[in-house]
């Protein structure tokens, strides 16, 4: 077995289906699938069973609802395939993409190979990176949570380099994927970038995820623990990160944060963190908001 590929399904119903039929309409002879239902409350894992009785490349596991990162992990854990791919079920995989990511990683012995993907408005997201690149510019691009490539879908691994990187405990519901890839990066793998889109991501659809402080506080510190045998190196990179979810607390008039967990982050500002940021730590945060909100759309309307 080449390749195996990963569905997390959590209330899907609306979705899945055709997730499943890109998945099946691949041109790649040597691939399995695996959804695993996430203790949904809909009809999400009937559909996967259904497929299940006419696919035999579709395995379908049911488990007690355990959050996305349990979900991979499970899935990984069942996985015969040699390269992994994930696909979130509101999603879609490009035609012919595991034909091309797997003749990328097998040429060039790559750890992970990471390509562009499209949004269902036609719009190709491309970080314009390509062939090799060091690992240490790609965490910092996720710690600023500002990453022009692919986190976890779009990407082929080496199902070795994903041992021991899906453990994010249930509560982080937000930014789990670029925790997963941080753990990666930090092993130094080798990341080839290129140029040709194997995903197809539909934004806007709507979650019922919250962001909230008690998440947050779970998040850094994980985070802050994958960070540690290289921490000197990144300690800036992690208080800019704190600082731009900070932002955007702020941006939703949440201005309590301050005082209930980011004050300390003021003790924390040097040079080595851009002005735009410090200012927005520094302002009170009911000025901040102003800055922070009209940046914001500024940035998207230009986007």
């Amino acid at each position: 077995m080449d390749i195996s590929v990963i569905i997390p399904v959590y209330n899907k119903t609306a979705y899945i289906e055709r997730c499943l039929q890109s998945i099946f309409s691949q041109d790649f002879p040597s691939f399995e699938a695996i959804a695993v239902d996430d203790g949904s409350t809909d009809v999400s894992g009937k559909i996967c069973d259904n497929w299940a009785e006419q696919e035999t490349r579709l395995k379908v596991f049911h488990i007690e609802n355990s959050g996305v990162t349990a979900a991979r992990r499970y899935g990984l854990e069942h996985a015969k395939g040699k390269y992994i791919m994930f696909a979130d079920a509101d999603d879609l995989l490009m035609p012919g993409a595991l034909k091309r990511m797997y003749e990328a990683i097998t040429q060039t012995n790559a750890d992970e190979v990471i390509g562009p993907y499209e949004d269902q408005y036609g719009k190709c997201h491309d970080s314009g990176m390509r062939d090799f690149v060091d690992q240490e510019p790609l965490i910092r691009d996720l710690l600023a949570t500002k990453n022009s490539f692919c986190v976890l879908w779009g990407i082929i691994f080496k199902k070795e380099l994903l041992d021991g990187c899906l453990g994010a405990p249930k509560e982080i519901v937000e930014r789990e994927d670029s925790l997963m890839q941080i753990k990666c990066l930090m092993k130094s793998p080798k990341v080839f970038f290129v140029a040709e889109p194997a995903y197809l991501h539909y934004e806007d659809i709507p979650n019922n995820r919250v962001e909230d402080l008690h998440m947050i506080r779970i998040y850094d510190e994980e985070l802050r623990k994958t960070l540690q045998p290289q921490w000197e190196r990144y300690r800036s990179a992690f208080v800019r990160h704190q600082i731009k979810v900070y932002e955007k607390f702020i941006d939703k008039r949440q201005f309590h944060v301050l005082n209930a967990y980011y004050r300390p982050l003021r003790q924390q500002l040097d040079k080595t963190i851009p002005l735009a940021d410090r200012m927005a730590i520094l302002l009170p945060p009911r000025i901040s908001y102003f800055f922070v909100h009209y940046y914001k759309k500024i940035r998207k309307a230009l986007s």
